[in-house]
């Protein structure tokens, strides 16, 4: 099987690309290398021969016409996007055009090939849009997100999401392109960006920094394994049934003051210091339209199509920060000179 996969350099993307490769597709990767994407994280499939890599915009459409008419995918993975919310609050128009336009232009590149191809492979041929948990917007202290839950996304980020999941169905309703969605609930494990919280608290933590920790910390959210993910998309993309949206959930709901001082403990284990790194939370001002809840119902991805999350959070979490402290080699050059642990999407008065 030949795999178009967008934003393959980056966290859940080269997730994606390493088990594609490990189940013996062929994979070309489309990245634009913005600050998030990073090839070190592939090295380990970087020289297989069904590896291929293209530096390419995903809103240039002439580079996407030659990517699907030189590559000719079976399937496509779209996962590149601006993903990060503190940094969609102060720079919106990069999450739009990527996010949106961007989607729009793969799509239509899709479409051009996808519609010349001969039918048996027209008729094989699978689009899968990869979303997030987000775009539902905020859920109380009880229920689920679930495929119908209807959309209210909260910041720039969630809702340029949330237009391009839609963007994804109407392809799929008017032209017939043979698209699926997934929404995933919040991702973590190994070669994560140090912006997100939990590889920031980890080497915040390794070097004696503040841990911050958003308002009071009670928000919640549903963490997933990036393996787990990445088995889960591909699961979805060659079974999954076309037009229909599939929830990707750990079943692992944690408040982030928990998260974090559970972190603090498997490093005071691992690496002792004076004093317990949970002295070092800070509590900072909370950001702007931060959704207290998110929890994903994965019944239907479990039932219909046999997915099953291999971790549970305790494994997951310390498998995650034994990777980070055998890793330096992969964080270092990104703490050096692209992101230093710095609080990102504070807002000023206008």
């Amino acid at each position: 099987m030949r795999i178009l996969v967008t934003g393959g350099a980056g966290f859940i993307g080269s997730a994606v690309c390493r088990h594609l490769i490990g189940e013996g597709a062929t994979v070309l990767n489309v990245d634009k290398l913005t600050y998030a994407g990073n090839l070190d994280s592939l090295r380990a499939v970087a020289s297989d021969p069904n590896y291929h890599f293209l530096k390419a915009d995903i809103c240039d459409r002439a580079a996407m016409d030659a990517a699907f008419a030189e590559f000719r995918p079976d399937g496509v993975m779209h996962l590149a996007a601006e993903s990060h919310v503190d940094r969609s609050i102060t720079g919106a128009g990069d999450f739009v055009t990527t996010n949106v336009v961007g989607s729009f232009t793969l799509l239509e590149a899709a479409r051009a090939y996808w519609s010349a191809l001969p039918a048996p492979k027209r008729d094989a041929f699978r689009y899968l849009h990869v979303s997030t948990d987000e775009v539902y917007g905020s859920l109380g202290p009880d229920g689920l997100f679930e495929e119908t839950t209807p959309y209210d996304p909260s910041s720039p980020y969630s809702a340029s999401k949330a237009a391009s999941d839609h963007l994804a169905v109407a392809w799929g309703r008017t032209y017939g392109l043979p698209v699926v969605i997934s929404n995933c609930s919040n991702n973590y494990g190994p070669y994560h960006f140090p912006e997100k919280l939990i590889p920031l608290v980890i080497l915040n933590a390794l070097h004696g920094k503040p841990l911050p920790v958003y308002g009071d910390g009670s928000n919640v959210r549903d963490w997933l394994y990036v393996e787990d993910h990445a088995r889960a998309l591909l699961t979805i993309l060659t079974r999954g049934r076309l037009g229909e949206k599939y929830n990707v959930g750990g079943r692992n709901e944690r408040r982030n003051i928990d998260i974090v001082r559970r972190i603090c403990q498997i490093l005071d284990r691992a690496r002792p210091g004076a004093e317990s790194r949970e002295k070092l939370i800070t509590f900072v001002t909370d950001r702007p339209g931060h959704d207290h809840r998110y929890a994903i119902d994965a019944t239907k991805l479990e039932t219909e199509l046999g997915w099953r999350a291999q971790e549970n959070f305790d494994t997951g979490i310390e498998k995650t920060v034994a990777w980070y402290l055998d890793n330096e080699w992969w964080w270092r050059p990104l703490r050096d000179k692209v992101y230093a642990g710095e609080r990102l999407g504070l807002v000023t008065a206008p």
